[in-house]
Parts: C-alpha cells; sequence; structure tokens
C-alpha cells in the first residue's frame, strides 16, 4: 500500500514541549529561504527538460549480494552499505537499519518517480530479526511505507524524530516500538544511545503537510565507539554543536549527493560535507545518499568523484565501499573507487551506442 501525493493527513498533532515547534509546523534554527512558486517551477523545468544524459548510469553498478549467514558471520562493528540512505550496522551484537528503502521506486506510486539504478543486496526476507530501524525523517528516498510494513514484524525498536513515529503508528507498527524524539533528546537500546540531534532539512509526504513531523540526524554511541548519521541536512552551525557535545567521531555517514547550489540549504554541496566532517570532529567519512536514485541535476558519479578529490587534499581517510560490501567499523578500509571502474565501461561503450 503506497501513500497517496495529494492525501490530507489523517492527523493533526501538536508537540508543544518541543522548541521547534511553532505555530502548527516544525522548523529549522536558522530560517532557510522558502523556494517559491517560481523557482520551483524553474527547478522543475531544468528537471524534465536540462537533465545531464549521465545523471543514471547506463552500465549496471556492482552490487556485492548479502545472506543471512554472511551476516551473522560478520564481527561486531561491521557496516553493510545498501543503497543510497540505507546502511545496516551490526552494533552489540543486533542489527540495525537507517532509513530502509527497498522498493523500486522512491516516490508515492511505484508506476512513476525515481527509480533504483540496482536491487538492494539482500531482501527484507533474507535479513535477520532487527534490533531496531533508525529514522531521519519523512521524504520518501528515507521512509518508504511497504519497507516498513514488511519490517514491522521483525523489528523489535522504531527510533524517529518526532511525528515521524505516528506516520508508523498509522501504518500498523506496534506503539510500544516506537521511540520518537526531539532534538538532543536520548535513547537507549540494545546497548547503544541513540541521540536525535539537529539537521537543516524540512518534510512532508503530501500537498498539505509541509514541516509536520521533524527531521534529525542521529549520533549512536556503542560504549566507546561513535558513529554519527547525517540524514538530509544542509550545513549549519549544529555540527560544531554536535561535535563540542558527543565528538570525536570514529566516523560519520555524511550526505553527499542530490545536491546543487539553488538548494544548498537543505542539501550539503561536498565542500560543506567536508566540513561538516571537519566539525564533528570525524575521522573516516563514509558518503551516503548517492549511487542509488537519481535525484539532482549532476551526473551520478560527481558525488563520489568530488568528495573522494576533497578528503584527498584534506587528508581525510575517506570509505567507499561498494553496495553489499562489508566495512570494519573498527578498522574501515578505503575501498576501490568502483564508480570510476564502471564509468570507464560507460565511456567504452558510448561508441556503439
Amino acid at each position: 500500500m503506497t501513500s497517496c501525493l495529494f492525501a490530507t493527513p489523517s492527523r493533526s498533532v501538536a508537540y508543544p514541549q518541543s522548541a521547534q515547534f511553532v505555530e502548527d509546523r516544525f522548523q529549522n534554527s536558522t530560517p532557510t529561504t522558502p523556494t517559491g512558486v517560481f523557482k520551483t517551477l524553474g527547478i522543475l523545468w531544468n528537471f524534465l527538460f536540462y537533465k545531464p544524459a549521465d545523471s543514471v548510469p547506463s552500465a549496471p553498478v556492482p552490487v556485492l549480494a548479502l545472506t543471512r549467514a554472511q551476516l551473522e558471520a560478520a564481527p561486531d562493528r561491521s557496516l553493510f552499505r545498501l543503497g543510497h540512505s540505507t546502511l545496516l550496522l551490526k552494533l552489540q551484537g543486533g542489527y540495525w537499519l537507517t532509513d530502509p528503502v527497498f522498493s523500486e521506486r522512491a516516490s508515492p506510486v511505484q508506476w512513476a518517480g525515481p527509480r533504483r539504478f540496482h536491487a538492494p543486496p539482500i531482501s527484507i526476507e533474507e535479513l535477520p530479526p532487527l534490533k531496531g530501524v533508525v529514522l531521519s525523517h519523512d521524504h520518501f528516498d528515507h521512509l518508504d511505507e511497504a519497507s516498513i510494513r514488511a519490517l514491522a514484524a521483525k523489528t523489535e525498536h522504531f527510533v524517529t524524530p518526532l511525528g515521524v513515529g505516528d506516520t508508523l503508528i498509522g501504518w500498523g507498527v506496534e506503539p510500544a516500538k516506537v521511540h520518537q524524539r526531539d532534538w538532543w533528546e536520548s535513547v537507549t537500546l540494545g546497548g547503544l544511545r541513540l541521540v536525535a540531534t539537529p539537521s537543516q532539512h524540512f518534510s512532508g509526504r503530501g500537498l498539505f503537510d509541509a514541516n509536520k513531523t521533524l527531521w534529525a540526524s542521529w549520533v549512536i554511541l556503542d560504549g566507546d565507539f561513535r558513529l554519527f548519521f547525517s540524514g538530509d541536512t544542509g550545513y549549519s552551525d549544529a555540527f560544531k554543536a554536535i561535535g563540542k557535545r558527543f565528538g570525536p567521531f570514529d566516523l560519520t555517514l555524511m550526505e553527499t549527493g542530490a545536491y546543487d547550489a539553488q538548494w544548498a540549504q537543505i542539501h550539503m554541496l561536498p565542500e560543506q560535507t567536508l566540513q561538516a566532517h571537519i566539525d564533528l570532529g570525524g575521522r573516516w567519512l563514509l558518503p551516503i545518499h548517492n549511487g542509488t536514485f537519481d535525484l539532482a541535476l549532476h551526473p551520478w558519479y560527481d558525488p563520489f568523484e568530488r568528495i573522494s578529490a576533497l578528503a584527498g587534499a584534506a587528508n581525510i581517510p575517506l570509505a567507499t565501499p561498494r553496495m553489499g560490501e562489508q566495512l570494519d567499523m573498527r578498522r574501515p578500509q578505503p575501498g576501490a573507487p568502483w564508480w570510476r571502474e564502471l564509468r570507464a565501461v560507460e565511456l567504452a561503450a558510448e561508441p556503439a551506442r
């Protein structure tokens, strides 16, 4: 069952305890400039008629298929990138998913909208029982109704920003499983402490629910191991505040993709991603929000090229695992530049096209 883009929200919930909830809507700490009708139409026009030909890979994205047996054999503090902002983390012997999207399209309908470049490395059915799912916000490329419904029975906890949990409950997730948090609030589950931290973004799944739910980044603390998951965000002073409270971080999972100068306030440019990582006191950087969906005007490989060049110049360790490739978060490995290998295949095939 898929939510309708034009549906009116079934409930209106107030969160008077939240400093972010003002006049029936959530807001950023630093106000962002409204896009406006004319700018929105201009962006839509560019999407329809001026998309670069290489915004979608013309050759298959390399994916390493995963099995439950592989996951069970993996040591603690292993990470597997499943696509876009979906990562599988093994922590304290439990499995955690971030922003799980397993559907073919990041869209309110499955007959239109951004289509996957690749299949997930593992199906929901093949996944072991999950300790938890961590959600950053309610946009379709991060909150997928079909995936949540399929995960509900095999997941012990769902950790969300304010309001997103109400959406899950509306989809049939047991209320006792749902843990909603405001910025700077935390919950301890499965031996981990998870802290909702600020981000600079927005929310909404239809025409009438703009900013009715909160958006967040997440700090995940596993004893002396510190992990940061950015969700979607523009660059702001929040990164320095998070770094001061919880840093330094062993690994940051940072949005690097679907960016453009026209909407840099809500999606970081690669240069800002690197600065945010530095503000956090990050050691290793793993760029996410790329390689799975066509959501911007840049070539599909641009995020990898730009962040790798920036990280190299700044001497910051960068991890770029293939989809499905195991990463040891205790001792990360850089990984091969798989996007360049794929790009070489594309370029070699161009004369025949």
